[in-house]
Protein backbone atom coordinates (compact mmCIF):
# COMPACT_ATOMS: atom_id res chain seq x y z
CA UNK A 1 0.00 0.00 0.00
CA UNK A 2 2.83 2.39 0.86
CA UNK A 3 4.38 1.84 -2.56
CA UNK A 4 1.02 2.63 -4.21
CA UNK A 5 0.68 5.88 -2.21
CA UNK A 6 4.21 6.99 -3.15
CA UNK A 7 3.54 6.29 -6.83
CA UNK A 8 0.28 8.26 -6.67
CA UNK A 9 1.99 11.27 -5.11
CA UNK A 10 4.83 11.14 -7.66
CA UNK A 11 2.39 11.08 -10.58
CA UNK A 12 0.33 13.96 -9.14
CA UNK A 13 3.48 16.04 -8.64
CA UNK A 14 4.49 15.48 -12.26
CA UNK A 15 1.01 16.39 -13.55
CA UNK A 16 0.93 19.57 -11.45
CA UNK A 17 4.37 20.66 -12.63
CA UNK A 18 3.25 20.30 -16.24
CA UNK A 19 0.08 22.30 -15.49
CA UNK A 20 1.97 25.14 -13.78
CA UNK A 21 4.68 25.33 -16.43
CA UNK A 22 2.64 24.98 -19.60
CA UNK A 23 -1.13 25.26 -19.09
CA UNK A 24 -2.34 27.49 -16.27
CA UNK A 25 -1.66 30.76 -18.16
CA UNK A 26 -3.69 29.69 -21.15
CA UNK A 27 -7.29 30.88 -21.59
CA UNK A 28 -8.54 27.40 -22.48
CA UNK A 29 -10.40 27.24 -19.20
CA UNK A 30 -12.58 24.22 -19.95
CA UNK A 31 -9.55 22.24 -21.13
CA UNK A 32 -7.74 23.17 -17.93
CA UNK A 33 -10.76 22.09 -15.91
CA UNK A 34 -10.69 18.70 -17.64
CA UNK A 35 -6.96 18.41 -16.97
CA UNK A 36 -7.34 19.16 -13.25
CA UNK A 37 -10.12 16.59 -12.92
CA UNK A 38 -8.58 13.89 -15.09
CA UNK A 39 -4.99 13.86 -13.80
CA UNK A 40 -5.69 13.16 -10.08
CA UNK A 41 -7.99 10.31 -11.13
CA UNK A 42 -5.32 9.02 -13.51
CA UNK A 43 -2.70 9.15 -10.75
CA UNK A 44 -4.92 6.86 -8.64
CA UNK A 45 -5.58 4.37 -11.44
CA UNK A 46 -2.25 4.19 -13.29
CA UNK A 47 -0.27 2.44 -10.50
CA UNK A 48 -2.61 -0.59 -10.65
CA UNK A 49 -2.67 -0.92 -14.46
CA UNK A 50 -0.34 -3.53 -15.97
CA UNK A 51 -0.19 -3.77 -19.77
CA UNK A 52 1.64 -6.90 -20.90
CA UNK A 53 2.56 -5.52 -24.32
CA UNK A 54 4.50 -2.69 -22.66
CA UNK A 55 6.76 -5.19 -20.93
CA UNK A 56 8.11 -6.32 -24.29
CA UNK A 57 9.30 -2.79 -25.04
CA UNK A 58 11.98 -3.11 -22.38
CA UNK A 59 14.66 -5.79 -23.01
CA UNK A 60 14.70 -8.42 -20.30
CA UNK A 61 18.41 -7.89 -19.73
CA UNK A 62 17.68 -4.36 -18.53
CA UNK A 63 15.03 -5.37 -16.01
CA UNK A 64 16.29 -6.40 -12.58
CA UNK A 65 13.94 -9.00 -11.20
CA UNK A 66 14.37 -9.65 -7.50
CA UNK A 67 13.54 -13.10 -6.17
CA UNK A 68 10.18 -13.66 -4.51
CA UNK A 69 9.91 -14.32 -0.83
CA UNK A 70 8.36 -17.79 -0.58
CA UNK A 71 7.22 -18.65 2.91
CA UNK A 72 6.23 -22.24 2.13
CA UNK A 73 8.68 -23.59 -0.45
CA UNK A 74 7.62 -26.89 -1.94
CA UNK A 75 11.12 -28.25 -2.34
CA UNK A 76 11.76 -31.84 -3.35
CA UNK A 77 14.77 -32.32 -1.11
CA UNK A 78 14.20 -30.01 1.80
CA UNK A 79 14.59 -31.57 5.19
CA UNK A 80 12.97 -28.73 7.13
CA UNK A 81 9.44 -27.47 6.53
CA UNK A 82 9.25 -23.68 6.70
CA UNK A 83 6.03 -22.62 8.40
CA UNK A 84 4.37 -19.28 7.55
CA UNK A 85 5.90 -16.33 9.35
CA UNK A 86 4.16 -15.38 12.59
CA UNK A 87 3.72 -11.61 12.80
CA UNK A 88 3.31 -10.45 16.38
CA UNK A 89 2.07 -7.10 17.60
CA UNK A 90 3.89 -5.50 20.48
CA UNK A 91 1.19 -4.89 23.08
CA UNK A 92 2.89 -1.63 24.12
CA UNK A 93 2.90 -0.30 20.57
CA UNK A 94 -0.24 1.45 19.36
CA UNK A 95 1.06 3.94 16.85
CA UNK A 96 1.91 2.75 13.36
CA UNK A 97 1.71 4.46 10.01
CA UNK A 98 -1.50 2.57 9.21
CA UNK A 99 -3.09 3.70 12.48
CA UNK A 100 -2.09 7.32 11.86
CA UNK A 101 -3.42 7.08 8.29
CA UNK A 102 -6.85 5.87 9.37
CA UNK A 103 -7.06 8.32 12.28
CA UNK A 104 -6.27 11.13 9.86
CA UNK A 105 -9.05 9.98 7.53
CA UNK A 106 -11.51 9.96 10.42
CA UNK A 107 -10.45 13.44 11.53
CA UNK A 108 -10.66 14.82 7.98
CA UNK A 109 -14.16 13.33 7.61
CA UNK A 110 -15.23 14.94 10.88
CA UNK A 111 -13.93 18.34 9.74
CA UNK A 112 -15.84 17.95 6.47
CA UNK A 113 -19.05 17.14 8.35
CA UNK A 114 -18.54 20.22 10.53
CA UNK A 115 -18.26 22.38 7.40
CA UNK A 116 -21.43 20.86 5.97
CA UNK A 117 -23.27 21.45 9.25
CA UNK A 118 -22.18 25.10 9.24
CA UNK A 119 -23.49 25.50 5.71
CA UNK A 120 -26.81 23.85 6.59
CA UNK A 121 -27.11 26.10 9.64
CA UNK A 122 -26.53 29.14 7.43
CA UNK A 123 -29.31 27.97 5.08
CA UNK A 124 -31.70 27.41 7.96
CA UNK A 125 -31.02 30.74 9.67
CA UNK A 126 -30.93 32.86 6.48
CA UNK A 127 -33.88 34.39 4.68
CA UNK A 128 -34.59 32.39 1.51
CA UNK A 129 -36.32 33.37 -1.71
CA UNK A 130 -36.37 32.12 -5.31
CA UNK A 131 -35.01 34.15 -8.22
CA UNK A 132 -34.31 32.93 -11.78
CA UNK A 133 -34.54 29.33 -10.64
CA UNK A 134 -31.96 29.85 -7.88
CA UNK A 135 -32.40 29.77 -4.12
CA UNK A 136 -31.06 33.01 -2.66
CA UNK A 137 -30.05 32.88 1.01
CA UNK A 138 -29.60 36.24 2.71
CA UNK A 139 -26.98 36.30 5.48
CA UNK A 140 -27.62 38.91 8.16
CA UNK A 141 -24.96 41.53 8.93
CA UNK A 142 -22.54 40.15 6.35
CA UNK A 143 -20.85 41.11 3.07
CA UNK A 144 -20.14 37.49 2.12
CA UNK A 145 -21.01 36.26 -1.35
CA UNK A 146 -20.64 32.63 -2.41
CA UNK A 147 -22.52 29.72 -3.95
CA UNK A 148 -22.97 26.01 -3.32
CA UNK A 149 -24.92 23.88 -5.78
CA UNK A 150 -28.26 25.66 -6.34
CA UNK A 151 -27.85 28.02 -3.36
CA UNK A 152 -26.48 31.55 -3.66
CA UNK A 153 -25.48 33.12 -0.32
CA UNK A 154 -25.49 36.92 -0.26
CA UNK A 155 -24.83 39.19 2.69
CA UNK A 156 -27.41 41.90 3.39
CA UNK A 157 -24.59 44.50 3.51
CA UNK A 158 -23.60 44.03 -0.14
CA UNK A 159 -23.97 47.35 -2.06
CA UNK A 160 -26.93 47.45 -4.42
CA UNK A 161 -24.78 48.41 -7.44
CA UNK A 162 -22.75 45.19 -7.18
CA UNK A 163 -25.66 42.89 -6.38
CA UNK A 164 -26.56 42.07 -10.00
CA UNK A 165 -22.92 41.44 -10.95
CA UNK A 166 -22.37 39.07 -8.07
CA UNK A 167 -25.58 37.19 -8.81
CA UNK A 168 -24.59 36.74 -12.48
CA UNK A 169 -21.15 35.52 -11.42
CA UNK A 170 -22.48 32.96 -8.95
CA UNK A 171 -25.08 31.80 -11.46
CA UNK A 172 -22.24 30.71 -13.73
CA UNK A 173 -20.78 28.56 -10.94
CA UNK A 174 -24.16 26.89 -10.46
CA UNK A 175 -24.82 26.29 -14.16
CA UNK A 176 -21.29 24.90 -14.68
CA UNK A 177 -21.73 22.49 -11.71
CA UNK A 178 -18.54 23.73 -10.08
CA UNK A 179 -19.61 22.43 -6.68
CA UNK A 180 -19.19 18.86 -7.93
CA UNK A 181 -15.55 19.59 -8.76
CA UNK A 182 -14.85 20.96 -5.31
CA UNK A 183 -16.63 18.11 -3.54
CA UNK A 184 -14.50 15.66 -5.54
CA UNK A 185 -11.38 17.28 -4.15
CA UNK A 186 -12.92 17.29 -0.67
CA UNK A 187 -13.22 13.50 -0.96
CA UNK A 188 -9.56 13.30 -2.00
CA UNK A 189 -8.65 15.52 0.96
CA UNK A 190 -10.36 13.07 3.29
CA UNK A 191 -8.73 9.94 1.83
CA UNK A 192 -5.33 11.54 1.22
CA UNK A 193 -5.27 14.13 3.99
CA UNK A 194 -1.48 13.78 4.27
CA UNK A 195 -0.88 14.66 0.61
CA UNK A 196 -0.32 18.42 0.10
CA UNK A 197 -0.73 18.01 -3.65
CA UNK A 198 -4.47 17.39 -3.22
CA UNK A 199 -4.83 20.79 -1.54
CA UNK A 200 -2.82 22.37 -4.37
CA UNK A 201 -5.12 20.73 -6.92
CA UNK A 202 -8.19 22.14 -5.16
CA UNK A 203 -6.65 25.60 -4.94
CA UNK A 204 -5.96 25.64 -8.67
CA UNK A 205 -9.49 24.45 -9.40
CA UNK A 206 -11.01 27.25 -7.28
CA UNK A 207 -8.92 29.80 -9.20
CA UNK A 208 -9.96 28.27 -12.51
CA UNK A 209 -13.63 28.41 -11.54
CA UNK A 210 -13.29 32.16 -10.98
CA UNK A 211 -11.64 32.58 -14.39
CA UNK A 212 -14.50 30.71 -16.05
CA UNK A 213 -17.20 32.74 -14.28
CA UNK A 214 -15.43 36.05 -14.95
CA UNK A 215 -14.97 35.25 -18.64
CA UNK A 216 -18.65 34.46 -19.13
CA UNK A 217 -19.96 37.44 -17.12
CA UNK A 218 -17.86 40.08 -18.89
CA UNK A 219 -19.34 38.97 -22.23
CA UNK A 220 -22.54 40.71 -21.12
CA UNK A 221 -21.10 43.52 -18.97
CA UNK A 222 -18.62 46.32 -19.32
CA UNK A 223 -15.14 45.14 -18.28
CA UNK A 224 -14.25 48.42 -16.60
CA UNK A 225 -17.33 48.29 -14.38
CA UNK A 226 -16.56 44.70 -13.52
CA UNK A 227 -12.98 45.61 -12.51
CA UNK A 228 -14.30 48.36 -10.28
CA UNK A 229 -16.65 45.91 -8.58
CA UNK A 230 -13.72 43.61 -7.88
CA UNK A 231 -11.55 46.35 -6.43
CA UNK A 232 -14.19 48.48 -4.71
CA UNK A 233 -14.21 46.66 -1.39
CA UNK A 234 -12.87 43.64 0.45
CA UNK A 235 -15.59 41.14 1.19
CA UNK A 236 -15.66 38.57 3.95
CA UNK A 237 -14.26 35.23 2.89
CA UNK A 238 -16.07 32.21 4.28
CA UNK A 239 -13.51 29.58 5.36
CA UNK A 240 -15.18 26.68 3.59
CA UNK A 241 -13.08 25.03 0.91
CA UNK A 242 -15.89 23.64 -1.27
CA UNK A 243 -17.83 26.86 -1.95
CA UNK A 244 -17.30 29.44 -4.72
CA UNK A 245 -16.73 32.86 -3.10
CA UNK A 246 -17.20 35.92 -5.29
CA UNK A 247 -14.51 38.03 -3.65
CA UNK A 248 -11.33 36.47 -2.34
CA UNK A 249 -8.40 38.79 -1.77
CA UNK A 250 -5.72 36.32 -2.92
CA UNK A 251 -7.52 35.78 -6.26
CA UNK A 252 -8.55 39.32 -7.23
CA UNK A 253 -5.20 40.23 -8.81
CA UNK A 254 -5.01 36.93 -10.72
CA UNK A 255 -8.59 37.31 -11.97
CA UNK A 256 -7.99 40.84 -13.28
CA UNK A 257 -4.76 39.73 -15.01
CA UNK A 258 -6.56 36.85 -16.67
CA UNK A 259 -9.45 39.12 -17.73
CA UNK A 260 -7.01 41.46 -19.46
CA UNK A 261 -5.08 38.63 -21.08
CA UNK A 262 -5.48 38.06 -24.81
CA UNK A 263 -7.21 34.87 -25.84
CA UNK A 264 -4.76 32.01 -26.34
CA UNK A 265 -4.02 30.94 -29.89
CA UNK A 266 -5.56 27.69 -31.02
CA UNK A 267 -2.13 26.25 -31.76
CA UNK A 268 -1.48 26.23 -28.02
CA UNK A 269 -4.09 23.49 -27.68
CA UNK A 270 -1.30 21.14 -28.74
CA UNK A 271 0.10 21.52 -25.23
CA UNK A 272 -2.64 19.24 -23.96
CA UNK A 273 -1.22 16.51 -26.17
CA UNK A 274 1.49 16.27 -23.51
CA UNK A 275 -0.97 14.03 -21.68
CA UNK A 276 -0.38 11.26 -24.22
CA UNK A 277 3.38 10.76 -23.66
CA UNK A 278 3.00 11.41 -19.93
CA UNK A 279 0.34 8.75 -19.41
CA UNK A 280 2.15 6.34 -21.74
CA UNK A 281 5.40 6.75 -19.80
CA UNK A 282 3.62 6.13 -16.51
CA UNK A 283 1.93 3.02 -17.90
CA UNK A 284 5.31 1.79 -19.14
CA UNK A 285 6.77 2.32 -15.68
CA UNK A 286 3.95 0.59 -13.81
CA UNK A 287 3.72 -2.29 -16.29
CA UNK A 288 7.45 -2.99 -16.17
CA UNK A 289 7.70 -2.59 -12.42
CA UNK A 290 9.67 -5.37 -10.78
CA UNK A 291 6.59 -6.82 -9.10
CA UNK A 292 5.56 -8.08 -12.55
CA UNK A 293 7.41 -10.90 -14.29
CA UNK A 294 8.64 -10.61 -17.88
CA UNK A 295 6.97 -13.82 -18.97
CA UNK A 296 5.33 -16.90 -17.54
CA UNK A 297 8.48 -18.90 -18.21
CA UNK A 298 10.71 -16.44 -16.40
CA UNK A 299 8.30 -16.41 -13.44
CA UNK A 300 8.39 -20.16 -13.15
CA UNK A 301 12.17 -20.36 -13.50
CA UNK A 302 12.71 -17.55 -11.03
CA UNK A 303 10.37 -19.15 -8.48
CA UNK A 304 12.28 -22.46 -8.86
CA UNK A 305 15.59 -20.73 -8.28
CA UNK A 306 14.14 -18.93 -5.29
CA UNK A 307 13.07 -22.29 -3.88
CA UNK A 308 16.68 -23.45 -4.06
CA UNK A 309 17.96 -20.32 -2.33
CA UNK A 310 15.28 -20.63 0.33
CA UNK A 311 16.10 -24.30 0.84
CA UNK A 312 19.78 -23.52 1.33
CA UNK A 313 18.96 -20.80 3.86
CA UNK A 314 16.67 -23.08 5.87
CA UNK A 315 19.21 -25.93 5.78
CA UNK A 316 21.86 -23.48 6.98
CA UNK A 317 19.61 -22.46 9.91
CA UNK A 318 19.11 -26.11 10.81
CA UNK A 319 22.83 -26.89 10.77
CA UNK A 320 23.75 -23.80 12.80
CA UNK A 321 21.05 -24.53 15.36
CA UNK A 322 22.36 -28.07 15.99
CA UNK A 323 26.06 -27.30 15.55
CA UNK A 324 26.65 -30.38 13.41
CA UNK A 325 25.81 -31.89 10.03
CA UNK A 326 23.77 -35.10 10.07
CA UNK A 327 23.84 -37.77 7.38
CA UNK A 328 20.38 -36.70 6.21
CA UNK A 329 21.54 -33.07 5.91
CA UNK A 330 24.54 -34.17 3.84
CA UNK A 331 22.13 -35.94 1.51
CA UNK A 332 19.92 -32.85 1.42
CA UNK A 333 22.87 -30.66 0.40
CA UNK A 334 23.71 -33.03 -2.45
CA UNK A 335 20.07 -33.07 -3.54
CA UNK A 336 19.81 -29.27 -3.49
CA UNK A 337 22.89 -29.01 -5.69
CA UNK A 338 21.33 -31.55 -8.04
CA UNK A 339 18.13 -29.53 -8.13
CA UNK A 340 20.12 -26.36 -8.87
CA UNK A 341 21.82 -28.17 -11.75
CA UNK A 342 18.48 -29.34 -13.12
CA UNK A 343 17.22 -25.72 -13.30
CA UNK A 344 20.02 -24.94 -15.72
CA UNK A 345 19.36 -28.22 -17.56
CA UNK A 346 15.56 -28.64 -17.73
CA UNK A 347 15.84 -31.98 -19.52
CA UNK A 348 17.55 -33.38 -16.44
CA UNK A 349 15.01 -32.02 -13.97
CA UNK A 350 12.61 -34.93 -14.09
CA UNK A 351 15.39 -37.47 -13.69
CA UNK A 352 16.91 -35.56 -10.79
CA UNK A 353 13.57 -35.46 -9.02
CA UNK A 354 13.12 -39.18 -9.45
CA UNK A 355 16.61 -39.97 -8.20
CA UNK A 356 15.98 -37.92 -5.05
CA UNK A 357 12.93 -39.92 -3.96
CA UNK A 358 13.22 -41.53 -0.53
CA UNK A 359 13.88 -45.22 -0.89
CA UNK A 360 14.70 -48.19 1.31
CA UNK A 361 13.49 -49.29 4.67
CA UNK A 362 12.15 -46.74 7.14
CA UNK A 363 13.33 -46.94 10.73
CA UNK A 364 11.29 -45.50 13.59
CA UNK A 365 14.08 -43.05 14.49
CA UNK A 366 14.63 -41.76 10.95
CA UNK A 367 14.09 -38.06 10.16
CA UNK A 368 12.10 -37.77 6.93
CA UNK A 369 12.06 -34.59 4.82
CA UNK A 370 8.66 -32.91 5.02
CA UNK A 371 8.19 -32.67 1.26
CA UNK A 372 8.46 -36.43 0.75
CA UNK A 373 6.82 -37.69 3.93
CA UNK A 374 3.62 -39.55 3.05
CA UNK A 375 1.65 -38.27 6.05
CA UNK A 376 2.96 -35.09 7.76
CA UNK A 377 2.34 -34.54 11.48
CA UNK A 378 -1.15 -33.31 12.33
CA UNK A 379 -2.13 -30.70 14.93
CA UNK A 380 -4.78 -31.96 17.39
CA UNK A 381 -8.20 -31.06 16.04
CA UNK A 382 -7.17 -31.17 12.39
CA UNK A 383 -7.50 -34.96 11.99
CA UNK A 384 -10.78 -35.09 10.06
CA UNK A 385 -9.63 -32.88 7.18
CA UNK A 386 -8.16 -33.65 3.78
CA UNK A 387 -4.38 -33.81 3.39
CA UNK A 388 -4.06 -30.25 2.05
CA UNK A 389 -6.45 -28.90 4.67
CA UNK A 390 -4.47 -30.66 7.41
CA UNK A 391 -1.30 -28.88 6.30
CA UNK A 392 -3.02 -25.48 6.31
CA UNK A 393 -4.70 -26.22 9.63
CA UNK A 394 -1.36 -27.22 11.15
CA UNK A 395 0.31 -23.97 10.05
CA UNK A 396 -2.63 -21.85 11.22
CA UNK A 397 -2.87 -23.51 14.62
CA UNK A 398 0.85 -23.15 15.31
CA UNK A 399 0.80 -19.48 14.27
CA UNK A 400 -2.20 -18.77 16.50
CA UNK A 401 -0.61 -20.61 19.42
CA UNK A 402 2.65 -18.69 19.17
CA UNK A 403 0.87 -15.38 18.69
CA UNK A 404 -1.18 -15.98 21.82
CA UNK A 405 1.62 -17.21 24.09
CA UNK A 406 4.68 -15.19 23.05
CA UNK A 407 5.46 -12.42 25.55
CA UNK A 408 6.06 -9.40 23.30
CA UNK A 409 6.55 -7.15 26.35
CA UNK A 410 9.86 -8.92 26.87
CA UNK A 411 11.37 -6.91 24.01
CA UNK A 412 10.49 -3.64 25.73
CA UNK A 413 11.86 -4.91 29.04
CA UNK A 414 15.28 -5.66 27.55
CA UNK A 415 15.37 -2.40 25.58
CA UNK A 416 15.13 -3.93 22.10
CA UNK A 417 13.76 -1.68 19.34
CA UNK A 418 12.77 -1.87 15.70
CA UNK A 419 11.93 -4.97 13.68
CA UNK A 420 12.80 -8.24 15.37
CA UNK A 421 13.10 -11.55 13.49
CA UNK A 422 13.42 -14.90 15.24
CA UNK A 423 13.98 -18.29 13.61
CA UNK A 424 12.95 -21.39 15.58
CA UNK A 425 14.02 -24.88 14.49
CA UNK A 426 12.23 -27.84 16.05
CA UNK A 427 11.15 -31.40 15.33
CA UNK A 428 8.05 -33.45 15.89
CA UNK A 429 9.32 -36.93 16.76
CA UNK A 430 7.74 -40.32 16.11
CA UNK A 431 5.77 -39.99 19.36
CA UNK A 432 4.33 -36.59 18.39
CA UNK A 433 6.45 -34.70 20.94
CA UNK A 434 8.20 -31.39 20.28
CA UNK A 435 11.96 -31.94 20.53
CA UNK A 436 15.19 -30.10 19.71
CA UNK A 437 13.78 -26.58 19.77
CA UNK A 438 16.56 -24.13 18.93
CA UNK A 439 16.04 -20.43 18.21
CA UNK A 440 18.16 -17.63 16.81
CA UNK A 441 17.56 -13.89 17.27
CA UNK A 442 19.47 -10.64 17.61
CA UNK A 443 18.63 -10.67 21.33
CA UNK A 444 19.17 -13.85 23.33
CA UNK A 445 16.08 -13.40 25.60
CA UNK A 446 13.86 -13.25 22.52
CA UNK A 447 15.30 -16.52 21.25
CA UNK A 448 14.80 -18.21 24.63
CA UNK A 449 11.19 -16.99 24.76
CA UNK A 450 10.57 -18.46 21.31
CA UNK A 451 11.98 -21.82 22.44
CA UNK A 452 9.77 -21.72 25.55
CA UNK A 453 6.62 -21.10 23.50
CA UNK A 454 7.41 -23.79 20.93
CA UNK A 455 8.05 -26.34 23.67
CA UNK A 456 4.54 -25.57 24.98
CA UNK A 457 2.95 -26.80 21.75
CA UNK A 458 0.57 -29.73 22.36
CA UNK A 459 1.46 -33.29 21.47
CA UNK A 460 0.93 -33.87 17.76
CA UNK A 461 -0.14 -36.86 15.72
CA UNK A 462 3.26 -37.99 14.33
CA UNK A 463 4.06 -38.16 10.65
CA UNK A 464 4.14 -41.49 8.82
CA UNK A 465 6.34 -42.93 6.10
CA UNK A 466 5.66 -46.40 4.68
CA UNK A 467 3.29 -47.05 7.57
CA UNK A 468 5.79 -46.18 10.33
CA UNK A 469 5.90 -43.14 12.61
CA UNK A 470 8.82 -40.85 11.76
CA UNK A 471 10.39 -37.56 12.86
CA UNK A 472 9.79 -34.40 10.81
CA UNK A 473 11.64 -31.09 11.23
CA UNK A 474 10.14 -27.59 11.03
CA UNK A 475 11.35 -24.00 10.83
CA UNK A 476 9.19 -21.21 12.25
CA UNK A 477 9.97 -17.50 11.56
CA UNK A 478 8.58 -15.00 14.09
CA UNK A 479 8.55 -11.28 13.25
CA UNK A 480 7.27 -8.30 15.21
CA UNK A 481 7.86 -4.56 15.32
CA UNK A 482 8.76 -2.88 18.56
CA UNK A 483 7.75 0.73 19.16
CA UNK A 484 10.68 3.15 19.17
Amino acid sequence: MLHYILQTIAFQLFFLLVFDLFLKRETFFNWNRFYLLFTPIASLILPVIKINSFKQLVPESYVIQLPEVILNPDANTLQTQLLPTVYLKNSTSFWSWETILYLGIVMAAIIFLIKISRLIKTIINGNKNKEHGLTLVTIKNSTAAFSFFNYVFLGDCIPKDTYATILSHESVHIKQKHSFDLLFFELLRILFWFNPLVYMYQNRMVTLHEYIADALVVKHQDKTTYYENLLSQVFEVNAISFINPFFKQSLIKKRIIMLTKSKSKQIHLLKYALLIPMVSSMLLYTSCNNDSAISETSIENNADRTDVLQNIEILKESIEAKGEVSKEEQEAIISILATSYSLSNPEQKKATSTESDLEGEIRNDVEVPYSVVEQPPVFPGCENLTSDEQRKCMATKISQFVGKNYNTNLATEIGATGRQRIIVMFKIDNQGNIIGAKARASEEPLAREAERVVNLLPKMIPGKQKGKDVTVAYSLPIVFQIAE
